[in-house]
């Protein structure tokens, strides 16, 4: 006899299958407890539009949680709702009292502040921080980054399940191309070294798993920036060697803005920012700049045009300076 799953086993099935990553399996996994928990643990295909408004007007109003936080937790009920129990609720016109959002133009750096950072990095983290300023790449793109990914032939590396679930390309930074073929031969090395202590697997995508067991032992899907250490995955507790920890990197990129005394809140998404705006102010058009982010609209890459308008602002001298 099969034994029936769990709501949240079937949730995480799905997320695999569809192959969103382990911190966005983590957050929808929150929050769908969140929701039923709130209700008294009662089964989602119980409640309906007016659970939904009351749980995300509570977050709004009760809670005070951002806009972001708020449509995180949206897009898991969504998810919920849509993937898991087969039901559409886009036609329920949710009406719920939303966490108001403000519109912040992005911190950027100038090409002189890159720079000044760029060398601070320590250099075990140096070609993966160039690369994401160099590629415009967010930091969890920078980090997914497989060998089979770089084309050196072809001058491009591949994108593959960005946030915008949109693959695209970027040009391979020809300063970089050097470092990067080192890189890989690393890779290489170390990837020899796992086979012959026993491990050697790196996760892929679930459904691919399945359909080519062997896949995850092949060189072509190991990390271009593993971590140093092997350790447990947590969803199938094997023992393999992921890329780079996001916390690890952050802490570092906020140590090298420190040595670089520069006074700007420096995280890893303002080398995107700065891609971006430098892009625009060498005259590379808007669309061209929306394709290279991966921005599904063309409005968010707008905001870039807010930031080069701001930064022309310090052209105009004062009245007091006449």
């Amino acid at each position: 006899m099969q034994v029936k799953k769990k709501l949240l086993d079937l949730v995480r099935d799905k997320i695999r299958f569809k192959h969103y990553s382990y911190s966005t399996e983590r957050t929808y996994v929150h929050w769908i407890k969140h929701y039923i928990f709130l209700h008294n643990k009662k089964h989602p295909i119980e409640m309906g539009k007016i659970e939904i408004e009351s749980y995300l007007t509570k977050l709004a109003t009760k809670d005070r949680v951002s806009p972001t936080t708020q449509n995180q937790a949206f897009s898991a009920i969504l998810f919920l709702y849509k993937e898991v129990l087969g039901v559409d609720i886009s036609q329920w016109n949710i009406q719920a009292l939303r966490a108001q959002e403000r519109k912040h133009i992005p911190v950027v750096l100038t090409k002189d502040e890159v720079r000044s950072v760029l060398q601070n990095v320590s250099i075990e983290y140096a070609l993966l921080v160039h690369l994401m300023y160099g590629c415009g790449l967010r930091m969890n793109e920078a980090l997914s980054l497989r060998i089979k990914d770089i084309d050196f032939g072809f001058n491009k590396i591949y994108i593959w399940d960005s946030k915008s679930l949109q693959d695209r390309t970027v040009p391979l930074p020809q300063k970089l191309k050097t470092k990067l073929l080192e890189q890989v031969e690393i890779v290489i090395t170390l990837h020899k070294q796992d086979l012959d202590n026993g491990y050697g697997s790196v996760f892929i995508p679930y459904a691919l798993e399945k359909k080519y067991p062997k896949s995850k032992f092949e060189i072509k899907w190991q990390f271009l920036f593993p971590m140093k250490n092997i350790s447990v995955d947590p969803r199938t507790k094997e023992r393999r060697r992921h890329h780079v920890h996001p916390q690890t990197l952050g802490r570092n990129i906020k140590e090298a803005s420190q040595k670089a005394n520069l006074n700007k809140r420096v995280t890893s998404h303002i080398f995107r920012h700065s891609y971006a705006t430098h892009l625009l102010q060498a005259g590379i058009d808007l669309r061209s700049i929306q394709e290279l982010l991966g921005h599904k609209s063309v409005e968010t890459t707008m905001i870039y045009t807010h930031v080069v308008s701001e930064m022309n602002k310090a052209k105009v001298i004062s009245p007091l300076d006449f």
